[in-house]
C-alpha cells in the first residue's frame, strides 16, 4: 500500500472510531487531525470536506465491516434461524469493538445524519437494505429447505430482527451494560424457535 493510500485509510479508520464514540457532528476535523497526527493539508488532499470523509467512512469502512458481521454469518448452508441467533449473540456479546454505551455505528449515523443529509441517508439506507434483503433471502431459503415454518413471513421476521437489534442497541446505550442484551437474546431465541 502506498503512503498516500495508507494515510487515507488511517484517517478513515481513526475518524470512524472517534465518530462512534463522540458522534459525527461533535467530532471536528481538528479532533481527527489530533488523533491521526496528519496535517490539515494531508486531510484536505484526501477529502474536500468532513462530509466527503463521512461518506467514505460509510462506503469504505462501515459497508465492508457490516458485510463481514451482518451478511457473511447468514450465508452458510443450514438453519438460518440458528445463524440469525448466533450472529446477534456475537454482535451484542462477542464483538469486542461494539460497546453497549456507544450503540451501533450504523444506527447512530442514521439517527444523527439522515434527517439533514440526503447523501448520508442514501448511503446508510443502502446498508440497511442489504441486510434486509439478505435476511429475507436466507429465510425464504430456510422455508424451502424445511428449517422455517411454511406460514412464516420472511419480511415480518426480518423486520422483527432488524428493529429488535437497533432497539436493543439504544437501550444498551442508556443502560451502559449488557443486561438488557441478555434479556433480548433470551426472548429472541424463544421467538426464533417458534418459527421452526
Amino acid at each position: 500500500m502506498k503512503k498516500a493510500e495508507a494515510t487515507r485509510l488511517t484517517i478513515l479508520q481513526k475518524a470512524f472510531e472517534l465518530i462512534y464514540v463522540k458522534g459525527y457532528q461533535t467530532t471536528s476535523i481538528d479532533d481527527i487531525l489530533a488523533t491521526t497526527q496528519v496535517t490539515k493539508g494531508a486531510f484536505y488532499y484526501h477529502f474536500k470536506n468532513k462530509d466527503e470523509m463521512g461518506l467514505a467512512i460509510i462506503h469504505e469502512i462501515l459497508k465492508p465491516t457490516m458485510a463481514e458481521a451482518f451478511i457473511a454469518p447468514l450465508q452458510n448452508e443450514g438453519d438460518p434461524l440458528e445463524f440469525i441467533y448466533e450472529m446477534m449473540e456475537h454482535l451484542l456479546i462477542g464483538n469486542p469493538f461494539l460497546k453497549p454505551e456507544f450503540g451501533c455505528p450504523a444506527a447512530n449515523l442514521t439517527q444523527e445524519m439522515s434527517p439533514w443529509n440526503a447523501d448520508f441517508s442514501a448511503a446508510l439506507n443502502e446498508l440497511a437494505k442489504l441486510w434486509e434483503e439478505t435476511l429475507m433471502e436466507v429465510l425464504e431459503n430456510g422455508k424451502k429447505n424445511g428449517f422455517v415454518r411454511n406460514d412464516a413471513s420472511p419480511k415480518q421476521i426480518t423486520m422483527m430482527v432488524i428493529s429488535g437489534y437497533w432497539g436493543i442497541r439504544n437501550l444498551g446505550k442508556l443502560d451502559k451494560g449488557k443486561e438488557s442484551y441478555l434479556l433480548y437474546l433470551k426472548e429472541l431465541k424463544r421467538y426464533l424457535n417458534s418459527l421452526k
